[in-house]
């Protein structure tokens, strides 16, 4: 459980720095250039990405039951990770109601998948895991919503062919990954096969 912590700690970590100190984050990147920060910003998160998949698989090896979730969870999961696919994909896909309406799709996208996950298992690595991205994607959410305000961002307005995309690219991909993907790198089938 400490390798799956100190990734969590890394990864969430430098993904938290517009959250609690975006002022720093600014200036550091003035002081620095984009490219020596972004490197930095990409070493660490890798690190911590490679931690969290080694300590993940290291708690699954000794599991901690805290719950056993109703068999119907499964399939709350698919269609909320379906619906995270589909804002994934509404982050990338240009001019559509998604993003236009959501402006954050992606951070909404890991906010379903977190919950779907929760709902989905009850050992306590899957509690730390995707509580920890629940709890990010939270905060996140917020602080994104709070630099658009002061910001005043506008979001290009949306197209049917912008949003279909998003959802076509979004379902597709959730099919890969439900039905072959989690299973050949995951290790589980998360629809049963």
């Amino acid at each position: 459980m400490l390798f799956l912590v100190l990734g969590l700690v890394l990864f969430l970590g430098v993904h938290s720095v517009r959250i609690v100190a975006n002022g720093w984050r600014t200036q550091t990147l003035a002081r620095w250039g984009e490219m020596p920060w972004k490197g930095l910003y990409s070493v660490v998160s890798a690190v911590g990405l490679v931690l969290i998949i080694w300590g993940y698989g290291l708690a699954r090896q000794q599991p901690v039951v805290l719950w056993v979730p109703p068999i119907g969870m499964r399939h709350a999961a698919a269609l909320l990770t379906l619906i995270a696919f589909i804002l994934l994909a509404a982050t990338y896909v240009p001019r559509n109601a998604i993003k236009a309406r959501l402006h954050h799709p992606m951070v909404l996208g890991v906010k379903v998948w977190a919950l779907a996950h929760l709902l989905s298992n009850g050992n306590l690595a899957d509690v730390v895991l995707f509580g920890s991205f629940l709890l990010w994607a939270v905060l996140s959410f917020r602080a994104a919503r709070q630099r658009d305000r002061a910001q005043n961002t506008v979001y290009a307005p949306g197209t049917a062919a912008g949003t279909g995309v998003a959802v076509v690219v979004g379902a597709v991909a959730w099919l890969v990954f439900a039905f072959w993907a989690h299973a050949w790198l995951i290790g589980v089938a998360p629809l049963g096969r």
